[in-house]
């Protein structure tokens, strides 16, 4: 099978000392942005995401979805991040179903076990009894992630942001509102169509990347990969958050490609151990298989192991200061029959003999 690799921007991603981009975060508190006056896109949305909190305090079982633009999560991915877990992720929508060209939307990542204390601190308390003291009121909310966002509606109707956590279980809230005309305007002025919202309640796990054991970073299939010249704003790093250093990756939707594509493959390796050289002695094994008409599968073909040690590293290449091992991988899908394939990544960490295993799914189409 002809295989290629991506030699310049693997390099250039393995010397990065972090994997993912930094991302901006609003405070961690439920009050919006201070701001002249406030903003009532984001103080509507903050509230619709109070509302469904105080709503329903226990952890929610699957998705659940609210109000006039019905959300759905498309996708996430779960990368190092400089202080925790990177995750980018998309959510998509019925374009018809939003009548502006602007759409604000407000994201909030809560622990699941502090999800009945925030509905606590978001519930106004009881009226005292006459002659009580009125009780004290609860500390404001704090939550992992919490942050706001002004865009263009997309075309296709998919957003794709990116936040950041420290490990463990969280309830997710994306909320999507029609923008107002003017930040400062009234939201429904006299006379005109209610604004349409819509909520979409998700569980994230993030998983514990800093554990002395080896592992990946989810597997990125893609449609695209390209150099990035230059350093992004703030501002551009929010609105492409698969830009990673000098790398540019668009994943492919729903993980289908023709026979025309390439398969590409990018992934990261944490966790693995030195050899005597003082590198990382890694090797990764690809093998396909091709599900048959009864169900079962059949091995289809591999490629040759990438091998990832001190031969093949840069020299600058360092552990200790957090450089990171990219697993990459490109495949034409020229000779594929049409069908469904599970790729399987072997990772072997040789000095340790340790091993994992990822599996990810895509179609071939003719």
């Amino acid at each position: 099978m002809h295989i290629r690799r991506l030699p310049g921007l693997a390099v250039a991603l393995a010397v990065l000392s972090f994997t993912a981009p930094a991302v901006a975060q609003r405070g961690g508190s439920n009050q919006p942005p201070a701001r002249p006056q406030p903003d009532p896109d984001t103080v509507a949305l903050v509230q619709l995401v109070d509302a469904a909190i105080v709503a329903a305090p226990t952890v929610q079982v699957g998705d659940t979805t609210k109000g006039e633009i019905a959300l759905k999560w498309n996708s996430s991915h779960f990368i190092k991040g400089q202080n925790g877990v990177y995750v980018p992720f998309t959510v998509t929508f019925d374009p018809e179903s939003i009548r502006t060209s602007d759409v604000s939307l407000y994201v909030r990542a809560v622990e699941k076990d502090r999800v009945p204390l925030v509905a606590a601190a978001l519930t106004p308390p009881a009226a005292p009894a006459a002659g009580s003291k009125q009780p004290p009121p609860p500390a404001p909310a704090k939550y992992a992630w919490d942050n706001v966002h002004f865009l263009q509606k997309p075309a296709d109707g998919r957003i794709t942001r990116a936040i950041a956590l420290p490990p463990g279980d969280y309830e997710v809230f994306v909320a999507v509102r029609e923008r107002s005309v003017s930040p400062t305007a009234p939201s429904n002025p006299p006379g005109s169509p209610p604004v349409r919202t819509g909520l979409l309640r998700h569980a994230v796990l993030a998983p514990d990347f800093n554990k002395a054991e080896l592992q990946t970073s989810s597997v990125l299939l893609a449609s695209t990969v390209e150099p990035v010249s230059g350093q992004l704003s703030p501002a551009e790093q929010e609105a492409n958050p698969y830009v990673f250093g000098p790398m540019r990756i668009v994943p492919a939707r729903d993980g289908r490609f023709t026979k025309t594509n390439e398969l590409q493959v990018i992934f990261w390796v944490y966790g693995a151990s030195a050899s005597s050289a003082g590198k990382p002695d890694v090797v990764i094994d690809y093998n396909f298989y091709l599900k048959q008409p009864d169900g079962a599968e059949k091995y289809f073909n591999k490629t040759a192991p990438q091998e990832l040690n001190a031969k093949t590293l840069p020299p600058e290449f360092n552990a200790a200061s957090g450089h990171q091992l990219p697993g990459s991988l490109v495949v034409p899908l020229t000779s594929f029959p049409a069908g469904d394939y599970r790729l399987e990544i072997k990772v072997t960490d040789k000095p340790s003999g340790k091993v994992v295993t990822q599996n990810v799914t895509f179609t071939v189409t003719g």
